[in-house]
């Protein structure tokens, strides 16, 4: 379950995590559900995780479909914000979440994304400090015996600009960091090979 960022449609294709979405969907036909949401609609995105979930179909779910639950969250900047808060709401259900991935995360009003609910099994962060918009620098487990924190990991583009093509000139001119993090090939090749394997093991 990914979330794109800012105001950004869940079908933008110039956006890496909506390319990533397009490529797992493609490579997993079956077993697997694929999703994007936009980081204001979580309460659709939380009905159709437990819609997944629900495998009997009689509009509840068991211990047991809680413990099958495989579910990897990520997103940029407030779309991170929200796979955190996603996180939150799931463990309020009592369902469990492998992984949570945040790319320069950058809180919504009354979010908290640096605190990892103590549901997420793993969790790991990558940020700049650049320009005005970037991303969280620290995430921490709320319980640090059930959650694992896989890294911290600050980038610097000053030295290695990546190219930002397709997006907005406003983008480019005021928060080309924040967009080049979200760009950068090597963060999403990193990023697939966490999910990948997650849908592996």
């Amino acid at each position: 379950m990914g979330f794109v960022g800012g105001f950004v449609r869940h079908n933008d294709t110039v956006h890496q995590e909506v390319q990533l979405a397009d490529r797992l969907r493609s490579e997993y036909p079956s077993g697997v559900e694929v999703k994007i949401f936009e980081n204001h609609a979580a309460k659709q995105a939380h009905r159709e995780i437990l819609r997944v979930l629900d495998t009997d179909r009689n509009g509840a779910l068991s211990v047991t479909e809680k413990l099958r639950a495989r579910i990897v969250l990520y997103g940029h900047s407030w779309g991170a914000s929200e796979a955190v808060n996603m996180a939150r709401l799931l463990g309020k259900d009592g369902v469990p979440v492998l992984l949570t991935i945040q790319v320069d995360s950058v809180s919504k009003f009354g979010e908290d994304d640096r605190s990892i609910p103590a549901n997420v099994a793993q969790a790991v962060n990558f940020y700049q400090l650049d320009g005005i918009l970037h991303g969280q620098r620290r995430i921490v487990a709320d319980d640090p015996s059930r959650t694992r924190i896989l890294g911290n990991h600050q980038l610097n583009y000053k030295d290695n600009p990546i190219r930002c093509d397709g997006y907005p000139w406003y983008a480019r001119m005021f928060m080309k960091p924040h967009i080049e993090i979200e760009s950068d090939p090597d963060v999403w090749s990193r990023i697939e090979s966490l999910i990948r394997g997650r849908l592996a093991s």
